[in-house]
């Protein structure tokens, strides 16, 4: 009778079409939070020239409205992670969403350039606990295994969609007025929140483990100078003092943090963790997958709607495939892993967007959508179908207690290595045109084009080695 009863309650685990109402719940909880960290990010986007042109805004003050996001993002997530895992996961979720929501009607309402950046960053910093704690609730409440991969399928797919659609909802909230870019998020957070409150089990906090302030500090100084220095290096120069500084000072953060983990009782992040090879191969997946796309979209975004003429609207119908390929992807992408394994799904879809990019450099001043960007556009969205692959490649393998540093690791790749791949696509281009003419643009446009496809090159070569090296050891593709 027993062995039945534990038999049954396994499957239940790992099957499912028998997860509870109230696990299901959860993890829809946790997927719509992670979808409006994704909007938030590429609606501004389309929303900046309505923003300049109502707060009289100059080019470099709105290019911090998306900059002071990345900037707390990207700088606090390694700490947002491992703060879940001290803290209790519960408790950090909904303290950060909480935040989440207020600095998002805070941006809806204030008339202020500075007060807008501030209220942006305040997001950037909340998403950045938001994140990586609600990867690992998923991961500390479904068994590593097919329940695992299809919880974080689902996840992943949430994220990435909300990126693409953010896109769409930004050209249709823009025609409204700019300031619903920021508000539509308030109502939606609220709501998540409230079911989160229910929905998300109570946790203990980590047993062992002091607060490590003094790795915390350094850490987070570290991240921030960094983000902050590859953001704005493009605008006051790569080889100026000022930013070479900047880079000496990181590394000299970093050096002390070093130190300070290897001492510490109860580091901020167990070093060892870095020599995890499916953590390190991952970092660097969604670092040429990220850092690539957001590239690739930023120019495209600048290149169609201003020297070409589209329109918000129009230019988020012809990215819309990308997001639609994620979505679909849900179906079959945890099916695909446990078939398969990770490594195999990461290297072919990163090689199949590193051939859409390709494609794209066809691109002329009146290209044709269907035999064109169509056949491009779909390609690279094979490549964010990896995406679940990546996140689950990251944390398998992973104690409980170190899940939300697994992902807070995973997610600062991604963010900082985009934010650096970026900052160097806007240093190519940056010297460009000299007259507005299409031909011209396009012409300075095309090396940040053909960077942002080397990116992905260099990402699919890496996972490529990485799978013929398992496959001569004979291990799991994982």
């Amino acid at each position: 009778m027993t062995s039945s009863v534990t038999h049954r309650a396994a499957a239940a685990a790992t099957d499912p079409a028998r997860w509870s109402a109230r696990l299901w719940a959860m993890l829809i909880t946790l997927c719509i939070v992670l979808f409006l960290d994704g909007l938030d990010v590429s609606m501004i986007g389309v929303a900046l020239p309505s923003i300049g042109a109502e707060l009289d805004l100059s080019t470099a003050t709105l290019q911090w409205l998306v900059s002071g996001y990345v900037l707390g993002y990207g700088g606090l997530l390694l700490l947002g992670g491992r703060t879940a895992d001290l803290l209790g996961r519960r408790r950090v979720f909904l303290v950060a969403l909480a935040v989440f929501a207020v600095a998002s009607l805070a941006g809806g309402l204030v008339s202020s350039g500075p007060l807008l950046i501030l209220t942006r960053f305040v997001k950037g910093l909340a998403a950045a606990f938001t994140a990586p704690t609600g990867l690992s609730i998923i991961t500390t409440n479904f068994p590593e295994g097919p329940a695992r991969n299809r919880a974080l399928s689902i996840y992943t797919v949430f994220g990435a969609g909300g990126y693409s659609c953010g896109l769409l909802f930004g050209g249709l909230m823009t025609g409204i007025g700019w300031r619903w870019t920021f508000l539509l998020p308030v109502p939606v957070a609220l709501a998540a929140l409230a079911a989160a409150w229910v929905l998300v089990p109570k946790d203990r906090p980590a047993e062992e483990g002091g607060h490590d302030l003094l790795g915390a500090l350094f850490s987070t100084s570290a991240m921030l100078l960094l983000v902050y220095t590859v953001v704005t290096a493009p605008e006051v120069g790569w080889a100026t003092a000022r930013t070479l500084g900047s880079f000496v000072a990181v590394a000299v953060l970093f050096a002390a943090f070093v130190a300070v983990e290897r001492r510490v009782r109860h580091p901020l992040v167990r070093l060892g963790i870095l020599r995890k090879r499916t953590l390190v191969r991952a970092s660097l997946a969604v670092i040429a997958l990220a850092g690539s796309y957001f590239s690739w979209q930023f120019i495209v975004t600048l290149y169609l709607q201003d020297a070409l003429g589209w329109s918000p609207l129009t230019l988020a119908l012809a990215l819309l495939p990308v997001g639609l390929m994620v979505t679909l992807s849900a179906v079959f992408s945890d099916r695909l892993v446990d078939r398969v394994g990770t490594a195999p799904v990461i290297a072919v879809t990163l090689t199949v967007m590193t051939i859409g990019y390709l494609l794209f450099l066809r691109i002329d001043t009146a290209p044709s959508y269907l035999t064109v960007l169509l056949p491009a556009v779909l390609l690279i969205g094979i490549g964010w179908i990896g995406f679940p692959a990546i996140n689950i490649q990251a944390t398998a393998g992973i104690d409980d207690d170190e899940q939300g540093l697994a992902a807070g690791v995973l997610q600062t790749s991604m963010q900082v290595g985009a934010a650096i791949v970026l900052a160097v696509t806007t240093a190519l281009i940056a010297s460009g045109a000299h007259d507005d003419s299409p031909a011209a643009v396009l012409a300075a446009y095309r090396p940040g084009l053909e960077f942002a496809a080397a990116v992905t090159a260099v990402g699919a070569v890496i996972s490529l080695a990485a799978l013929v090296s398992l496959r001569k050891k004979d291990e799991p593709a994982g």
